[in-house]
């Protein structure tokens, strides 16, 4: 028999980057969640605007540069004229964007709930289940790894959560889940759980 269980990560905050404020000296800036438009003859230059959390003054991350409004999807045009957040968003976790502007993402900064039916381990274990799955959401990627959602996910120690991933109780991606992993969206975690029962018998 085998149970599933849902982990979906919900994130609170865009993250910080670290960058020298020019005005204070501060090293971190915060997404406003707003955007700069600026039309230069027949194109347009667009970024999202970040401020220092110290002194508010402003640093422009660069979206689009000399761009024709007509190459321009309409709608997120639109968005970025309205100041859309879930745009915002968007571009402030873009890995590409950190990339074209040389931005360093503290990932660290990020807050997140996790939102899951899944019961404890221990609970876990007087099931008869032969394997629970557990079903990853996240759609926003910000560096998550898998084992750390799984030891907030089943209430585990880090003792316990290294135990198990070093005897192989976990698999993912057809593979044994290492430390490492990164979560992605649609990722399912299978737990055998009859190894994991006589691993607690021992």
């Amino acid at each position: 028999m085998t149970h599933e269980y849902i982990l979906e990560v919900q994130v609170k905050n865009t993250p910080i980057i670290k960058k020298k404020c020019n005005r204070c000296g501060n090293s971190r800036f915060y997404c406003s969640d707003k955007f700069r438009m600026n039309a230069q003859k027949k194109s347009l230059d667009i970024w999202l605007i970040y401020k220092c959390s110290a002194c508010d003054s402003t640093y422009n991350a660069t979206i689009l540069s000399r761009t024709k409004p007509e190459n321009i999807n309409k709608d997120l045009l639109t968005m970025f004229m309205e100041n859309d957040i879930r745009t915002a968003w968007k571009y402030a976790f873009s890995i590409e964007l950190a990339k074209i502007n040389h931005m360093e993402v503290d990932y660290t900064s990020v807050q997140y709930d996790l939102i899951t039916d899944a019961p404890s381990m221990a609970k876990l274990l007087t099931y008869s289940s032969d394997q629970v799955v557990l079903k990853i959401q996240y759609p926003i990627d910000f560096n998550l790894k898998v084992a750390t959602l799984i030891k907030k996910a089943l209430n585990l120690s880090t003792n316990q959560l290294t135990k198990l991933i070093d005897d192989g109780m976990f698999t993912i991606d057809s593979k044994l889940l290492q430390k490492k992993d990164k979560a992605r969206n649609g990722q399912l975690v299978k737990i055998n759980m009859q190894m994991v029962r006589a691993l607690s018998n021992m």
